[in-house]
């Protein structure tokens, strides 16, 4: 039984949260002045379900929602709109995560990629019935389908370099709670 103290709790939640404003900084420094240049995943988003899968306890709402807003404000996005669902997407799939503990890794992948396809077009729509214009469709796409591509990366990251791992049904005490 993997023993989760407070220290080792907020230890990972500050990692989370550096990994977060690390990926952000990148993301704003100007390394591609090209206008048609590559499109990255959203490697917060998929950082954030990775985690959400294998340790919710890692990753509280309150954690998710801010780093969310913030990559809004930084991005230049509609301050909120992504955050609230990729905060939906997260927080569901934490109620799924002890059923995808025991799945396998296309069932989780399977997941993972309806939530990044059903965000990135739910956004879309959203702004589109507010009337807000926006730029075409194809690099949309093309971001949804990179970013499902790169969740199984995340995952090897973030299971090999940072040991976030699946809960095992050991970790489960007996009220229903992570231990």
């Amino acid at each position: 039984m993997i023993n989760l103290t407070p220290s080792r709790l907020w230890i990972m939640r500050a990692t989370f949260t550096f990994l977060i404003v690390t990926i952000l900084f990148f993301h704003l420094l100007p390394l591609q002045t090209a206008a048609d240049g590559l499109i990255w995943p959203d490697l917060i988003l998929t950082f954030a379900l990775a985690w959400s899968v294998r340790r919710p306890e890692y990753v509280p709402a309150t954690l998710l929602a801010a780093t969310f807003l913030l990559a809004d404000l930084l991005l230049q996005r509609p301050p909120g709109l992504w955050a609230m669902l990729a905060l939906i997407a997260c927080e569901q799939i934490k109620v799924q995560s002890r059923s995808l503990r025991d799945a396998g890794l296309g069932t989780e992948l399977a997941s993972i990629a309806a939530w990044i396809v059903g965000i990135g077009l739910g956004y879309r729509l959203v702004l589109a019935l507010l009337l807000v214009e926006l730029p075409s469709i194809g690099p949309a796409l093309i971001q949804i389908a990179v970013t499902v591509l790169a969740y199984p990366l995340v995952i090897a990251t973030t299971h090999g370099l940072m040991r976030v791992r699946k809960g095992t049904a050991s970790d489960i005490d007996g009220k229903g709670g992570r231990s």
